[in-house]
């Protein structure tokens, strides 16, 4: 009876085992840091070391308690190699205190008030034929489209973005790592 008991109990913290590494490899690690779906999108942004440009300016634009918030948003969050392609001084010039309205709107075309994973939007571009018109919270419309298996987003001035990391699960919402910075009509 007590061999059937160590066993059951092996064999009941093995299968606990592997179900908790399990759950915690379904979020995928973004930037070096795990990406815990119990957080928000601020909470879990701040460990990526590929979204510090991200982080300072959704702190410069005053956002952090609207994504800490319950949501649900969408956001599809440039890396810092997206905000270094843009022109010479940009990044700099937008996290000007005078020039926050601005900021703020770049940042809000990058967020859509949903929890939107990659499967619902393939849907909604297959469904519409194969290019999807994504409103987004700063009054953005971005073009998604799918090629290659990969979620496409085209901005208002033909900026073309890639989702390289779909899919993570926040506390509030999703986020969707892309590649470019997406930009509203000047």
């Amino acid at each position: 009876m007590l061999k059937t008991t160590f066993r059951t109990a092996a064999l009941l913290s093995a299968v606990i085992g592997a179900g908790a590494v399990a759950y915690a490899s379904s979020n995928p690690e973004v930037g070096g840091a795990p990406m815990y779906d119990n957080k928000t999108i601020v909470e879990n942004a701040v460990n990526s070391k590929d979204h510090t440009t991200l982080v300072a300016a959704v702190k410069a634009a005053g956002l952090v308690d609207t994504l800490n918030s319950a949501g649900p948003f969408t956001v599809f969050a440039p890396t810092n190699e997206a905000f270094a392609a843009l022109p010479a001084g940009t990044v700099d010039t937008l996290l000007k205190p005078e020039n926050k309205d601005q900021l703020v709107k770049v940042l809000t075309c990058h967020v859509v008030a949903a929890d939107a994973m990659a499967a619902a939007i393939d849907k909604m571009i297959k469904d519409d034929g194969g290019s999807h018109d994504v409103k987004t919270v700063g009054g953005c419309t971005l073009k998604a489209t799918e090629m290659g298996g990969k979620i496409m987003l085209t901005d208002e001035m033909g900026n073309m973005a890639t989702v390289t990391i779909a899919d993570v699960k926040q506390k509030n919402g999703v986020i969707h790592v892309i590649d470019k910075v997406l930009l509203p009509k000047a």
